[in-house]
Formats: structure tokens, sequence, C-alpha cells
């Protein structure tokens, strides 16, 4: 049986998937990760993918193993500083990337995780978001799209 994943573009039979070492491990690794963010993660990947050929299961597997170990542990270290990365961030950041792509504000394929890394380290921890009320702005004549939509992505990281 022929498989195509719908975010890296790699087709391969499943058969042949499990018995390559690399495929093997990059699904080993993105199972560890439950539900949305593994499926968050797995599109994630796809943002590797080069704009004429498939990305290679090697390079799946190198990319999983950079970022799955920060994930598990909760947190990531970005210019010397240790931040706060709960899986709700890791969403979050990679539903940025998602809409910046779709806006044509992240220049593909990507090369390296510090773009998600730096969306992750500029996020306020929710604890500090609840403890300490922000003054509500000013009204504005038209409300902030962008403010709306991260709005929308803190609910649904919530559900």
């Amino acid at each position: 049986m022929k498989t195509r994943c719908p975010n890296c573009g790699a087709v391969m039979s499943l058969d042949v998937l499990m018995a390559h070492d690399d495929a093997r491990e990059a699904l080993t690794l993105v199972f560890k990760l439950s539900g949305a963010l593994g499926a968050a993660v797995t599109r994630y990947i796809g943002l590797f993918r080069p704009a004429r050929c498939e990305l290679s299961m090697n390079r799946v597997a190198k990319l999983l193993r950079e970022i799955v170990p920060d994930i598990q542990r909760g947190e990531i270290e970005r210019n010397g500083a240790m931040h706060p990365a709960p899986p709700e961030a890791w969403i979050a950041a990679i539903a940025q990337a998602l809409v910046a792509r779709e806006h044509g504000r992240l220049k593909l394929p990507l090369t390296g995780h510090g773009w998600l890394y730096e969306v992750i380290a500029s996020q306020r921890p929710a604890s500090a978001v609840t403890a300490a009320p922000v003054a509500a702005p000013a009204q504005s004549a038209r409300p902030s799209k962008t403010l709306g939509a991260i709005a929308a992505l803190e609910e649904r990281a919530r559900d």
C-alpha cells in the first residue's frame, strides 16, 4: 500500500516506511506527542519541504530529534535563557507559523527552528497573564485583527 504524507509530500509503501530506520524513528517521535500537539508538529515539519521535491525521511527524523526533547521537557533555551514551553505554547506558535505562511510572511522552506523558538520565547506564560491584569487599551475605530487572531488562538489552545 502506498502512502503520501499530506504535509511533507513523501510517498512510499507502508512496508518500506516501517523498514526505513529514519522513517520508523520519525513515526516513533511523533507518536510520543499527543493529539493536537502531534498533529501541529506534523504540519510544522511540512514547512521544511523544498518547493520542488519531497522532504526526505532522514531530514524529517533529524528535525523531530531536534525539537521533541524540548517539547517533552516543556521548556526551551533561547539566547541563553530558559523559557517555559508547555504544549499549548507549541501549538500556538505553530499556528502562528502556518498563518504567517498563508500570508506570505514566512520564507519557505524553513531551514531551522529559530523562528518557532523565538515565537515561543516571546510568549508570556498563562499564569503571568492571569496573575497581572492589564489595563484596557483605548477604544479604536476598528478592532485589531491581530489581537482578535491571538485571542482566537489562545481560546483554541485552552479547548
